[in-house]
């Protein structure tokens, strides 16, 4: 039972912290596009209270969450499913910290890519989440 209450919750943290990888890119779409400082200093504070707020220990419970099942289901590091999950995990931890430190250059007012480029890098946490679903329900391999 222990089990399941625990994917529960890690499903939940990873919801949560999928909503703050899709949001945060959004907002830096929206603070390249302003010009007036009013704005940027609206989105820098919400870019900052949805990094620290919601993403931050969203991505800390996934993976207490996640290492807590491991540990309770070792079998499934012999699969290499899990291995390209935790590969997937790994990189994806690696792009929210991108995501923080654009979070920190936007405030500091250094940005230097437009729009288009955050319109683009906001359709990362997709390939990312498409892939670790099928690895995870088809178990391919």
């Amino acid at each position: 039972m222990l089990y399941l209450w625990l994917k529960a919750f890690h499903i939940i943290s990873i919801v949560c912290w999928f909503a703050g990888l899709f949001y945060l890119p959004r907002l830096f779409v929206y603070h390249a596009q302003s010009e007036d400082s009013v704005s940027k200093e609206r989105f820098s504070l919400m870019e900052r209270k949805l990094y620290r707020g919601i993403m931050g220990p969203a991505m800390i419970a996934t993976l207490i969450f996640g290492g807590w099942l491991l540990y309770l289901a070792p079998g499934f590091l012999s699969q290499g499913w899990m291995h390209a999950k935790l590969t997937l995990v790994f990189l994806l931890i690696g792009y929210h910290h991108m995501c923080g430190a654009q979070v920190k250059r936007f405030a500091r007012g250094e940005n230097t890519r437009s729009h288009v480029f955050y319109r683009w890098f906001n359709e990362v946490p997709v390939l990312f989440l498409i892939a670790i679903v099928i690895l995870v329900v088809v178990k391919p391999f």
